[in-house]
């Protein structure tokens, strides 16, 4: 672990998004400087995040609105690594009831899925829980009551918190632990670190995995996922995660920063 500059073979870049380019919207340093910085050193990127709340074209938005400039392709969500995951095992078609927001219902539409609404859960034959910003009772108990029923049970996510400005609010593991306490049964898990979005992210980039490093501000996630799947891994703490934490995590490099990585 060190604070050394990125190695002259890297050739990609898979960078997480809330604590690395943002917080809660808010930019982290000079992102219109920091991706010029990457592009003059002929770096690809894709961005990786565990946040299911967008569409790929939405954090595209939200990427340009910032001066950065990003493609569709270029974006894998946690919403999409789920509805990946659940294609594995379910066929089209499927009935999911989601406790979630626009971005895992596109997904799961994307993937030929039905995404039901509270009235219409009891139908339901899996159950997928997410951060949801407009989550309230029935929903939990809905969910919980198709997942003590037996239905198959999955997330996005496990992480607790996200960063915003003023501190760590909620994530999707916080609502996700209402219904795995109530039910008994933990849920299979999509995002980092899990390998199925690293995996999306890898086929987007078409480069080696020894040449490509995962960017994150979570050791537990961002820097698990990227061990996971044999990548070297950078640890920025613009985040969540400190230096003293990663002292047993190990990354390959440290950095205070994007900017600081790249420059």
């Amino acid at each position: 672990m060190n604070d050394a500059a990125i190695p002259a073979n890297i050739r990609a870049l898979i960078l997480d998004m809330d604590g690395v380019i943002w917080r809660d919207g808010t930019p982290i340093g000079d992102l219109p400087k920091i991706f010029e910085r990457i592009r003059e050193r002929g770096l690809k990127y894709v961005f990786a995040t565990n946040n299911s709340t967008k569409t790929p074209e939405a954090y595209c938005q939200k990427l340009a609105a910032l001066g950065v400039d990003a493609e569709p392709d270029q974006i894998v969500t946690s919403a999409m690594g789920v509805a990946f995951l659940i294609a594995r095992h379910h066929p089209r078609g499927t009935k999911i009831f989601v406790v979630g927001e626009n971005g895992i219902r596109a997904a799961l539409e994307n993937q030929g899925f039905e995404a039901l609404s509270v009235e219409d859960a009891p139908q339901a034959e899996t159950v997928v829980v997410s951060i949801d910003r407009e989550v309230n009772f029935q929903k939990m108990v809905e969910a919980t009551l198709l997942v003590r029923a037996g239905r198959p049970f999955y997330t996005t996510n496990t992480d607790r918190t996200f960063p915003t400005p003023r501190g760590e609010i909620p994530g999707s593991g916080s609502w996700l632990s209402v219904v795995a306490s109530a039910s008994g049964v933990e849920p299979l898990v999509a995002g980092k670190p899990f390998p199925y979005m690293m995996e999306l992210a890898l086929a987007r980039l078409a480069v080696a995995k020894s040449d490509t490093l995962v960017v994150g501000d979570r050791l537990e996630t961002d820097i698990a996922a990227g061990q996971a799947i044999g990548c070297p891994t950078a640890l920025v703490l613009s985040g969540v995660s400190t230096r003293e934490e990663a002292r047993t995590w190990n990354p390959t490099m440290i950095a205070e920063n994007l900017w600081d990585l790249v420059k």
